[in-house]
């Protein structure tokens, strides 16, 4: 008996070694954080301004990859498939949430595949309009589209991105028919939209600023319960003809379900310090975005309840990826 408990001490202890001995190696090589969707949307945005302080405060070097496509599912995917060695990590919008809804066949099991590391920020969209529509409020634009069912459209980073559903709740609260065109990013439907190959799209607001105030777009409305204090004279949605609009997406770091608990740990750690730096978070304020640092329970608890809640949502709106 004394045999047998020795033994069993002997093997927590070494499992306690074996588990320190992961942070203090890690990381050992470079770590990529994965984008699902192309160059120049919010959740690339985000993960190119973390990356650098993240890397210093981790000890380590971290690069963004951009893998596109399936409203965010190829890049997620990617990293649920990969080694959970914690040198793969994802970053994502709340589509993390709304994909499993909104998606007949998914690649990958969220709650299954996926550890969040923790929350990363929240930030509001905005409505813009190509220059060549006659529209100057969101209530003219409302009228316009009524007249007009199907005609007007709008470009979004993918089924199931938080353009997508920004847009389609819009439609659903304004009791408007608005044609969606799917990109495979954000950074190309915003583009699309200055040429005015798309009507209109819900960009995050940080993408969308600096061609707002270059004059080549025009906002119409924020997407949240009150206004930016970046563009305070632009209205929110709910303000301007829309009662009751309102969406805010959120940012969610997570690694493949395996990964070692103390590597999670460090990244979340660390991944905290880099939100809490007064330099970034005060670029990131500026930019649009809110630093919400978490513990990985509480991200893990965030992402459960938003699946629920978009779940009821996409069912009763009967939004599909289609």
């Amino acid at each position: 008996m004394i045999t047998r408990r020795k033994t069993l001490i002997a093997l927590a202890l070494l499992s306690l070694s074996a588990t320190a001995a992961h942070a203090d190696k890690y990381p050992s090589r470079p770590i990529r954080l994965v984008v699902p969707y192309a160059p120049g949307g919010s959740a690339d945005i985000v993960a190119r301004r973390i990356s650098e302080e993240w890397s210093k405060q981790l000890g380590g070097s971290i690069y963004v990859e951009n893998k596109a496509g399936a409203g965010g599912n190829i890049g997620v995917n990617d990293v649920a498939k990969s080694a959970a060695d914690g040198y793969s990590i994802g970053l994502q919008t709340v589509s993390l949430a709304i994909n499993p809804s909104i998606f007949k066949k998914m690649p990958y099991d969220t709650l299954k595949e996926l550890t969040p590391v923790g929350m990363v920020a929240s930030s509001q969209h905005v409505l813009i309009v190509n220059n060549n529509i006659p529209a100057k409020t969101t209530a003219e634009l409302v009228s316009a589209a009524k007249a007009a069912p199907g005609k007007l459209n709008y470009g979004s980073a993918g089924s199931g991105s938080t353009f997508h559903m920004s847009a389609e709740l819009f439609k659903t609260a304004a009791g408007v028919d608005i044609t969606h065109i799917p990109y495979k990013g954000g950074g190309p439907a915003l583009i699309d939209t200055i040429a005015g190959q798309v009507d209109m799209s819900f960009p995050v607001l940080s993408a969308a600023q600096p061609h707002i105030q270059a004059g080549k777009v025009r906002a119409l409305g924020v997407t949240g319960s009150k206004r930016s204090s970046l563009m305070p004279d632009v209205p929110t949605l709910a303000e301007s003809g829309v009662p009751g609009y309102n969406f805010e997406t959120w940012f969610i770091a997570f690694v493949p379900a395996g990964t070692p608990k103390d590597i999670v740990e460090k990244l979340n750690a660390t991944l905290n310090k880099t939100l809490n730096t007064p330099a970034l978070k005060d670029r990131m304020v500026k930019e649009g975005f809110d630093p919400t640092p978490t513990t990985p329970q509480q991200a893990q608890d965030k992402l459960k309840s938003e699946m629920d809640t978009w779940a009821k949502l996409v069912k009763a709106r009967g939004i599909t990826a289609d």
